[in-house]
């Protein structure tokens, strides 16, 4: 059984396309630590247009991460942009991409957006 972070890669590479990304272009490389072992996810997105490989390849951006924290990205049990503030990961090249692919990221199950607070419950 796939793990949560290929899961999700596999899933973005089946997808093709992905609205979300549309007016984005730029290649993303994740490099996932585990001890002295690094793990690397190779993003190319061409307007919205996905392909993902397994490779450590040039690219505009690199985000840094522990493979347990990028499983808790994965899953919505940790949100990447507060990660990142805390300095659990690095993101080196262009930032603007990583904010970008943020986007792909599931919520947490816990989170209540607007509708919550509108309907007046607490």
């Amino acid at each position: 059984m796939a793990d949560a972070t290929t899961r999700f890669f596999e899933d973005l590479d089946h997808r093709g396309y992905e609205p979300l990304l549309a007016k984005t272009s730029g290649v993303l490389r994740f490099d996932l630590h585990d001890g002295p072992q690094t793990t690397h996810w190779l993003l190319r997105i061409d307007r919205g247009d996905i392909r993902v490989s397994q490779e450590e390849a040039e690219s505009d951006a690199v985000l840094h991460a522990s493979q347990d924290l990028f499983e808790k990205l994965v899953t919505g049990r940790e949100h990447g942009l507060a990660a990142l503030l805390r300095g659990d990961l690095t993101v080196t090249g262009n930032p603007r991409l990583v904010v970008r692919v943020e986007r792909l990221f599931p919520s947490s199950p816990h989170a209540r957006g607007p509708l919550y607070y509108r309907e007046g419950a607490r």
